[in-house]
């Protein structure tokens, strides 16, 4: 297979003081499925820009065919549009017949070509994308930018079989099942680094923490020697300080120094203070040959939460409810019944459409939290503790605006703890400079996050958190929810959260009227 090879690739934004890439060099095979993986900011979809042409660079990039890139951006005319009459504007040298190829692989229903697009569902729609990505040619080497975000665990099953098959791509994601199901080696963006490494995102992982285990271990010993060092060189000096001082002076059993006396004093002191300074130097060369160790080490730092407690046992009661939009022809959900109590952490779970947010906004709603009201038909019962305190996340960033210090008066944040709190989640502090509309996408959820963190509260509802969040993030919010006795309500289509954090399941059916739920 040929190669795409990157050499001395160097690249920063116009009005940024740091580079994101400098001096950077690396090579890919063609045939490869490539899992990219790094921190939110670290620069992964920035790289897919300047594979695709969009900026400028310092550098080359020298590769053998086309850059095709998922998602495609639609003008708000095409969104109008049934995807067959479009695909060939998006991606030119697409066939029809190969798009309903790639669908049947997908299992989907090709009658979906035909829908306006807008009218699709987000699983339904990421699909008919990659359908067209994949349909065209083969030397094409495809570039997919987060396809799962939004998806339910259904959707996400399908694009995980449908990519396991394919090959010649880059994916970019921070879903571990889908990295683990359909990439054979990773690119990884490290801290300082970025490293090519043949597997899958377990294999890499597995890999990395023994490194990080080793190289601590090395530190730790390298730490230990440079303080022996250390105690050696004092006592040298206090030796050679002692021996200096008995040049001149009166001993009244030993002689007057005499002269000759002092000059081999002179000397001998002057041999102790050279033999301090090569135990400095040994010590400054020590050091400059381990600094690099811990230059890729990642340290997944402890989060703290502070949550409160209320007096009632069950905070959320739902008994027999029921929610309906207006003109719709059905209820959003029917005959619900469940309720949250204390130190539960419930995942609420089912496929996209099935009234998950819907219920989450009802419950927020009916304990008085602040948002948009919903014009909805209710029937049962929806209850919350009085006074109860509720810390809520939402899926949508749209609405972050502003600087740092604005946000924080917003939500009686104490600004430096805030800035701690996104340190540790590994926002540079770069960003703390910058309106927060500008973060990325994983950024503003973190922004959120660390907001939510936090402000003490009752209850923690958290809608679809994870969207756009890098792996180690991921793997902090999970080792503080099962570390802390809070109640937590939340929807995550990340299988492998879900099953680490919660400690019971709601599952929502679409077709079915009822709650199922499962605890463990």
């Amino acid at each position: 297979m040929a190669q795409i090879r990157v050499n001395h690739l160097t690249f920063s934004y116009e009005g940024s003081f740091d580079n994101i890439f400098e001096d950077v060099s690396f090579s890919i095979d063609t045939g490869w499925k490539l899992g990219f993986l790094g921190r939110n900011g670290k620069g992964k979809t920035t790289f897919l820009n300047l594979l695709m042409g969009k900026e400028a660079y310092a550098g080359s990039i020298c590769a053998p065919g086309a850059f095709d890139c998922f998602p495609y951006a639609l003008t708000e005319e095409q969104m109008q549009r049934p995807a067959a009459e479009f695909a060939d504007q998006i991606k030119p040298q697409s066939e029809q017949w190969r798009i309903l190829r790639e669908m049947e692989r997908m299992q989907e229903n090709v009658e979906l070509l035909y829908r306006p697009f807008h009218t699709l569902s987000p699983g339904e729609r990421t699909k008919i994308l990659l359908a067209i990505l994949f349909s065209g040619e083969e030397q094409d080497f495809l570039l997919i930018d987060e396809p799962t975000n939004h998806l339910d665990w259904a959707a996400r099953d399908k694009v995980r079989q449908y990519l396991s098959s394919k090959k010649s791509f880059l994916l970019v994601s921070h879903d571990r099942d889908l990295l683990d199901a359909c990439v054979d080696h990773v690119l990884v963006l490290n801290r300082k680094t970025i490293e090519v490494q043949s597997g899958n995102f377990s294999s890499w992982w597995e890999n990395k923490r023994r490194k990080d285990q080793f190289a601590k271990a090395e530190n730790e010993k390298h730490r230990k020697e440079i303080e022996a060092l250390k105690r050696a060189a004092a006592q040298t000096v206090r030796w050679a300080d002692k021996n200096e001082a008995t040049k001149i002076g009166y001993h009244p059993i030993k002689e007057d120094r005499f002269i000759g006396t002092r000059a081999y004093i002179g000397a001998k002191t002057k041999k102790m203070q050279s033999r301090a300074k090569q135990i400095e130097k040994r010590m400054h060369r020590q050091i400059e040959e381990k600094e690099g160790l811990l230059v890729d080490l990642e340290e997944v730092a402890d989060l703290k939460l502070m949550p409160l407690s209320h007096p009632k046992k069950v905070l959320v009661n739902v008994k027999d409810y029921s929610v309906t939009y207006p003109n719709a022809k059905q209820p959003a959900f029917a005959g619900l019944t469940c309720s949250v109590s204390q130190g539960e952490r419930i995942a609420l779970h089912g496929g996209n459409g099935c009234g998950k947010s819907t219920l989450l906004k009802m419950i927020l709603q009916h304990a008085g939290v602040e948002q948009e009201q919903m014009t909805v038909s209710e029937s049962g019962i929806c209850e919350t503790a009085s006074g109860l305190i509720i810390s809520y996340v939402s899926q949508d960033t749209s609405a972050l605006h502003g600087g740092i210090s604005d946000f924080c008066a917003k939500r009686n944040l104490e600004e430096g703890l805030y800035c701690a709190v996104l340190r540790q989640l590994a926002v540079e502090r770069e960003q703390f400079g910058k309106d927060l509309s500008a973060f990325s996408e994983g950024q503003k959820k973190k922004a959120l996050l660390a907001a939510s963190l936090l402000t003490p509260a009752h209850l923690y509802i958290w809608d679809e958190p994870l969207n756009y969040i890098d792996v180690f993030s991921r793997m902090q919010l999970e080792a503080l929810l099962r570390s802390v006795c809070l109640t937590l309500l939340f929807v995550e289509h990340d299988a492998r959260f879900r099953k680490a954090v919660a400690t019971g399941e709601i599952a929502l059916q679409r077709k079915e009227i009822g709650l199922r739920r499962q605890m463990w």
